[in-house]
């Protein structure tokens, strides 16, 4: 049986961009399951936070270790995207695509794909081109593209932003379903509903730093710092 990605330690990591250092210094430790959720305002960190984690964006000092070699890092992990990316063919051929990529054969993918499509309610959309699907549609995609290869860990970068309350409903049902398959969740939203609903802990980010970590119930039954209190109350921070 192959061993988990996880644990993932985050040493004093800073992400730096023309001079400026964009976030940290960070220290965190993920593993075991659930869904951490990350919450704060605009511009906190949120999605440079996630990116620095999945490997999109490499620490500029620090350390981002995950339990394995780099190969197998990439492989067991998925990042789906606040805005949805599709390729110009079908949904069934969208969702098969990493499954094929990793040397799967195309028949044997394609087979596997179909399960997904009716799984996430795109049955009767699966020969269409995928660019045509609405933009809740286009999200049940890219995340049962992203579970496709059943990986260790899921970012997911704001996924339901914009989408209408019956397609949010959908998109959470995929997120808990996959977590309690045992997919680790992390996952960034403005939303303090969906992130009641969901988190199996918080991490509130404020000025590029994890200003509090908490779990679900701790965090939202009263805040420990006046930044994260004001944040919840919806005050403006500056």
């Amino acid at each position: 049986m192959v061993n988990s990605i996880l644990p993932l330690v985050v040493k004093d990591a800073c992400v730096k961009k023309r001079g400026f250092q964009i976030v940290g210094p960070l220290n965190m430790q993920l593993s075991g399951e659930g869904c951490s959720i990350v919450i704060g305002p605009n511009g906190s960190g949120k999605t440079t936070f996630l990116r620095l984690m999945h490997g999109l964006e490499k620490a500029s000092t620090g350390l981002v270790k995950w339990n394995g070699r780099r190969p197998d890092i990439y492989a067991r992990q998925s990042f789906v995207f606040q805005t949805p990316v599709v390729m110009r063919r079908s949904v069934h051929e969208n969702i098969a695509y990493p499954l094929i990529i990793r040397g799967v054969k195309r028949r044997t993918a394609l087979l596997e794909a179909e399960k997904w499509v009716t799984d996430v309610g795109l049955g009767s959309s699966a020969e269409k081109d995928a660019n045509v699907l609405s933009g809740g549609e286009k999200q049940k995609l890219a995340i049962a593209r992203a579970l496709i290869t059943k990986p260790d860990i899921l970012f997911l970068d704001e996924p339901s932003t914009n989408l209408d309350g019956a397609s949010t409903h959908d998109i959470e049902k995929l997120i808990l379903k996959a977590r309690d398959d045992g997919t680790r969740i992390v996952m960034a939203t403005h939303d303090f509903g969906q992130a009641r609903r969901l988190s199996t802990e918080i991490f509130f980010m404020y000025h590029g730093t994890i200003h509090e970590h908490a779990k679900n119930g701790d965090f939202f039954a009263g805040p420990k710092t006046k930044e994260a209190q004001a944040f919840i109350r919806g005050d403006i921070l500056l």
